[in-house]
Order: C-alpha cells, then sequence, then structure tokens
C-alpha cells in the first residue's frame, strides 16, 4: 500500500469526533467540539452536502446546530434521528430537509468560522438550536428532542451509542461498564446490565438480536439480551506475545457479499500499553454465526482508533490515532490503500 494524499473535502472549526452519512439525502452530518471549558471552541453539529461539481466531489455547509456547552462524542444515525453521545448524555436530534418555494434566502454573514465551501458566497451562520439555514432552495431544521443519562460513573462519559437493525432501540456503553437498551424516540430504558469490568469501548448489534461489547478488561463478549452467550477468543487462536497483553479496540458487523443471510463481525485488536516500540495491531475476520475466527491479519504499528464496514460488506476502514486512514478488503483482509489525512487522531470513519 502506498500513502496517499487525498484532497480536502471539509475542515470543521472543532476537534471533530464523529461522523455520518445520510444515504436519502446525501448528507453529511460531522460533530465535535470543545466541551465546556471556555476555550473559545465552540460545539455543534454540522450538516453539509455532498455533491460532484466538475466531476470532484464538493461539501457546502447546510445547517450549523449550536450544541452550547456540550461537545458530541460519539454519533448514530436512524432515518433522520440523531443519538448524540454529550458528556454523561444521550441526546436525540431530529432533522428535516425539504425544497424552499421561491427565492433562496440569503443570511447575512454572521460567523469568521473557518469551514467547508459556501454557495454564493454565504457564511456560515451562529443558530440558535432548532433554527433553520436557508441555502439555494434547500431548507433544514433541527430540534432537539429527549435527552437521558446513560452513565453513571464517578466521572460519567458515554463511549459509544448504535441503533438496533429496525431503528426501535439504542444501545449506549461508557466508563461504568454497563449496557443500556433504551426505546426510541421515547428514550425509555428496557434493559440494564454489567457487560465489562471497567470502560466498554465499543459495541455492535447484529439483526439476530445480538450484541457484541469490547472493553478494557482485554474482553470481547457476544450477549443475547443480558446473558452471556461466548466470549471471543482471539489471543488463543491468533499471534501471541507473552509479554504483551492485547485489548480489542472495536467491533463491527458486516454483510457477506452474495449472501444476505450472513454476517460476519471483524474486530481490532491493539497493545493493552503503549511500548518504546510498539508491537504491531491486528485486524480480524469472525463467523457471524458461531463467533470463530477466520482470518487474522496485521495492520501495522500505529494504533488504531476507529472501525468502519461499507454497507455492502466489501471495504473495511481504519482510523489511526496519527491520522492515517487505511482500506481493507473485508474477505482477504488485503490493505489496498493508505492516506495521510491529518495531523490528529482519526476518531470517526466512514465507508
Amino acid at each position: 500500500m502506498g500513502r496517499r494524499r487525498a484532497p480536502e473535502l471539509y475542515r470543521a472549526p472543532f476537534p471533530l469526533y464523529a461522523l455520518q452519512v445520510d444515504p436519502s439525502t446525501g448528507l453529511l452530518i460531522a460533530a465535535g467540539g470543545g466541551g465546556a471549558a471556555k476555550t473559545g471552541i465552540k460545539n455543534g453539529v454540522h450538516f453539509l452536502q455532498l455533491e460532484q461539481i466538475n466531476g470532484r466531489l464538493s461539501a457546502s455547509l447546510l445547517h450549523s446546530h449550536d450544541t452550547e456547552t456540550r461537545a458530541t462524542m460519539n454519533l448514530a444515525l436512524a432515518g433522520n434521528i440523531l443519538a448524540a453521545g454529550q458528556d454523561a448524555h444521550c441526546q436525540l436530534l431530529r432533522f428535516q430537509t425539504h425544497q424552499q418555494k421561491g427565492k433562496t434566502k440569503v443570511e447575512k454573514a454572521g460567523s469568521k468560522e473557518q469551514g467547508p465551501r459556501q454557495r454564493k458566497g454565504a457564511a456560515p451562520v451562529e443558530k440558535k438550536p432548532g433554527a433553520e439555514t436557508h441555502q439555494e432552495g434547500i431548507e433544514l431544521s433541527v430540534e432537539n428532542l429527549k435527552a437521558v443519562q446513560t452513565d453513571f460513573s464517578p466521572d460519567p462519559f458515554q463511549k459509544v451509542v448504535c441503533f438496533n437493525h429496525d431503528n426501535t432501540l439504542l444501545a449506549t456503553g461508557g466508563t461504568d461498564g454497563y449496557v443500556r437498551i433504551w426505546k426510541v424516540p421515547s428514550l425509555e430504558k428496557v434493559l440494564e446490565f454489567r457487560a465489562h469490568e471497567g470502560e466498554i469501548e465499543d459495541l455492535a448489534l447484529g439483526p439476530d438480536g445480538k450484541l457484541v461489547t469490547v472493553g478494557w478488561d482485554l474482553k470481547a463478549s457476544v450477549w443475547q439480551k443480558d446473558q452471556l452467550v461466548t466470549q471471543l477468543h482471539w489471543q488463543e487462536n491468533g499471534p501471541t506475545f507473552s509479554n504483551t497483553p492485547y485489548r480489542y479496540q472495536a467491533c463491527r458487523f458486516g454483510h457477506v457479499p452474495d449472501q444476505p443471510t450472513r454476517l460476519r463481525l471483524f474486530t481490532v485488536q491493539i497493545p493493552h500499553k503503549r511500548l518504546r516500540q510498539p508491537p504491531p495491531c491486528y485486524l480480524t475476520a469472525w463467523d457471524g454465526s458461531t463467533f470463530l475466527p477466520l482470518r487474522t491479519k496485521s495492520c501495522g504499528h500505529e494504533v488504531i482508533s476507529c472501525l468502519s464496514v461499507s454497507e455492502s460488506g466489501t471495504f473495511l476502514g481504519l482510523g489511526t490515532v496519527t491520522g492515517s486512514v487505511a482500506i481493507y478488503i473485508a474477505f482477504s483482509l488485503q490493505g489496498v490503500f493508505l492516506c495521510g489525512c491529518c495531523s490528529c487522531s482519526v476518531s470517526g470513519l466512514l465507508l
């Protein structure tokens, strides 16, 4: 794999922690911020329109949603509902887009934030939550729905959120080691159980109701509701290092191409402790029914921060703490692309 430099599509005016794409509208949703510290760095969720212009992909800011003192650290999308992890809470947002009738309303420039290309010279405008931004006939509004506390450790923090296959439930995990399942959109809690001793790093919901969780206790577990089905055993079946404990950093389900009823599970394993001469990280594919390992491959010495699977299940994306992005073929785990994309860690990645 040769390292390439991709053209810049969008530069957020805040630390960027989460990305989602709405396939029905072509919206790119980017979220992050500076948190509650009074550093002058704002917190928000940006909605961008992706389009092809002269054969090149371009992004135009449609709406900037202010999240006040709360930075969005993780994000999940279900139709036009967003579940945003903000500190110890999960905030549900609903957005709507439609064509504006009549002439386009051009807002007066009122912000000096650096952001993506603005059509007709319009600049991003700071709005109160729920306010609308108009641009070339497209109108987008954002509404705050319910919010609920999802983590109750001494220093509470929600680390991950995801919806189930029909978007009727969402699962959250955080620093207290508990998985909590909530109804959508009421956020009524329907299940709570201790999944790990320590922080939950990632979780993934399969269409058959199985839930996979990975945590700082070096374990990866498969659950049916709150009942433990099995644990993954990577170190026993893959490369072993007597003095180097590994932990699971990320987990994602992916469809098997041409076999719509089958699933694969993909996990990333990283060294539990930083070493002066770091050992490699690993990418592993598992059978989605038996949860036995199919193959595992080294994915370099840069520490992996996130994992994404394409909707078709054909490709995997890895982001690292140094800012590089790599693309792998899901079936063979063969690397096909490596890009040095930025100078900070990749916290959100999508395919």
